[in-house]
């Protein structure tokens, strides 16, 4: 679902509070892959949670401590994922302040078996770009709770985007980074995405019941289970459209990709391809397809007889 023109167009580097204890700041760094850029959030006002800190920018770095102001301190670093968008001035800000930057692990904590292999034989991921430096002082897991005498997020494991992706639930409202965003739906790029935890993540996220999301990419999501829904019902339509091509025979990636993509543009058909190649992926491991030969983007998939 492409977002209709909005009128989400925040100052870059300017502090502004969403609801009583959330602020966020927004990262110099619009692109295709970020929108207007990354949404920073600040966590209370004495003891201040900094959630996804954002490229390494100077500039982005010099406003959150601004935003901080005198009397008030930052005693948590919390990143979402170590893409490059996300991660990369967490190790400056903590230089600054002293905070422990808690994450679910390095790059590819949180990578299926499946992904390992694919990594192993040299497949690479699109998209934002790996944080291959990134390293936590701390790690952490599903359920854990991270609290100072103002606030406490619980950590919800959303592998999918990326396998060390959380998201964190404050009460009713969740920061869903890049597994939930109202602009855009989440880039699902092999081996680094995958498709198969992706939806047991957003299943994850239906199962409680939520007020508002933010994301870390444009506006707050206001009605959060309409979104899932929506984003569960556009990956469902993909797939259930390259099942179609499918069942026409044998194909390639590439081959599919152009059954199935049919009114794209010629420079738009590498993303594509990788979308495909993510749910035949998915369709591989739940027994609906099989290639004819090792797991690869090169290997021609055929549906298996008999599949529902």
């Amino acid at each position: 679902m492409s977002q209709p023109p909005d009128d989400f167009n925040p100052v870059p580097g300017e502090s502004e509070v969403l609801e009583t204890g959330i602020r966020r700041i927004l990262a110099p760094n619009p692109s295709p892959f970020t929108y207007r850029g990354t949404n920073t959030y600040l966590l209370g006002s004495r003891s201040v949670a900094v959630i996804d800190p954002g490229p390494n920018d100077p500039a982005h770095l010099k406003a959150i401590l601004n935003a901080i102001g005198p009397g008030a301190k930052i005693s948590h670093i919390i990143v979402t994922h170590s893409h490059s968008d996300h991660s990369p001035l967490a190790r400056p800000l903590a230089a600054h302040c002293g905070a422990p930057i808690l994450a679910f692990g390095g790059p590819h904590a949180g990578r299926s078996e499946v992904m390992e292999a694919l990594a192993t034989s040299g497949l690479a991921g699109g998209g934002e770009g790996v944080d291959e430096g990134f390293e936590p002082d701390a790690t952490l897991t599903e359920g854990d709770v991270i609290q100072s005498a103002e606030w406490e997020v619980e950590v919800i494991h959303t592998p999918g985007h990326l396998g060390n992706h959380i998201a964190l639930a404050w009460g009713d409202a969740c920061f869903t980074a890049d597994h939930v965003m109202g602009w855009s739906t989440s880039i699902v790029s092999p081996p680094d995405g995958d498709l198969t935890a992706f939806m047991a993540s957003c299943a994850k996220l239906q199962a409680r019941d939520w007020r508002i999301f933010y994301p870390g990419h444009g506006a707050p999501i206001e009605d959060p289970a309409a979104r899932l829904s929506w984003l569960v019902d556009h990956r469902l339509g993909r797939e259930a459209s390259i099942r179609a091509a499918l069942s026409g025979g044998p194909a390639t990636v590439a081959e599919l990709t152009r059954r199935v993509y049919t009114d794209v543009a010629p420079a738009l058909l590498p993303a594509a391809e990788r979308n495909v190649f993510a749910h035949l992926i998915d369709l591989t491991t739940r027994n609906l397809a099989r290639p004819d030969g090792d797991l690869s983007s090169t290997a021609r998939f055929e549906a298996v007889a008999g599949s529902p």
